[in-house]
């Protein structure tokens, strides 16, 4: 894909023992949001782990921006413009929400409109400002999460499962959020379980089991066949091996 970002060929992934990942190839457009869907277990977060050089690749290549990164080291992989929002979060409970996304700002100084334009997504943030982060509820750590990868524009952000145990109403916040970010050209690949999610911000799909893509193609489609549904996100997807 021409205009692709970031370009996953051949990966493959171990993790001591275990081989996670078996040769995963998959195309993230410029500008685009591209979903990486899959039962539990299917290499999903390892995948986004892998482009990050927390786990790194044992075969294959990575390719962001035109540079080869699958043996770049994790800090050098971000200073290149990519932010992940892991699913656990990663937030620093001690320290204040203001503090957070201070360390998170690459500048030293969020940006003051940047920051307004955050906290009309999540005014927690803006309430809280002076609060530890660990005194938050998990829907506003994961709002604070979600504000330290966007505190400043990146090229691409790897999101993974951010609705994960939120009520409906912080969903519906996160998903306009994720609206936005795309609106304003960032590319973002995100890992997500709520199928709503996923079609509502969803430009293309991937779609993993046992380590490999089994399907790709464009969120819309997906999402109008029940089918395809059922047979790519079921119990089963042996056909797809």
């Amino acid at each position: 894909m021409t205009d692709a970002l970031l370009t996953l060929s051949g990966v493959h992934t171990h993790i001591g023992r275990y081989h996670i990942l078996h040769g995963v190839d998959l195309a993230v457009p410029k500008g685009r949001t591209t979903m990486l869907l899959g039962r539990n277990g299917a290499g999903k977060t390892t995948t986004l782990r892998t482009i990050m050089g927390l786990w790194p690749a044992s075969q294959g290549s990575i390719h962001f921006d035109g540079a080869q990164i699958d043996k770049a080291a994790t800090p050098d992989i971000a200073t290149s413009g990519v932010a992940y929002v892991p699913e656990t979060m990663a937030i620093f409970s001690d320290l204040t929400v203001k503090e957070n996304l201070v360390l998170a700002a690459r500048a030293g100084a969020p940006d003051e409109k940047r920051l307004e334009w955050i906290f009309g997504f999540f005014p927690a943030l803006k309430k809280f400002w002076l609060s530890r982060a660990g005194t938050l509820s998990g829907g506003q750590k994961q709002m604070l999460s979600i504000a330290r990868a966007i505190v400043e524009e990146r090229k691409l952000l790897l999101i993974d499962e951010p609705t994960k145990g939120l009520a409906p109403a912080i969903v519906s916040a996160l998903i306009e959020c994720l609206r936005e970010i795309a609106r304003s050209g960032a590319t973002i690949l995100l890992v997500e379980q709520n199928f709503r999610v996923a079609q509502d911000v969803g430009d293309l799909v991937h779609v993993m089991d046992s380590g490999r893509i089994v399907h790709s193609g464009a969120m819309a489609d997906l999402a109008v066949d029940e089918s395809l549904q059922k047979r790519l996100l079921g119990l089963s997807l042996d056909s797809h091996q």
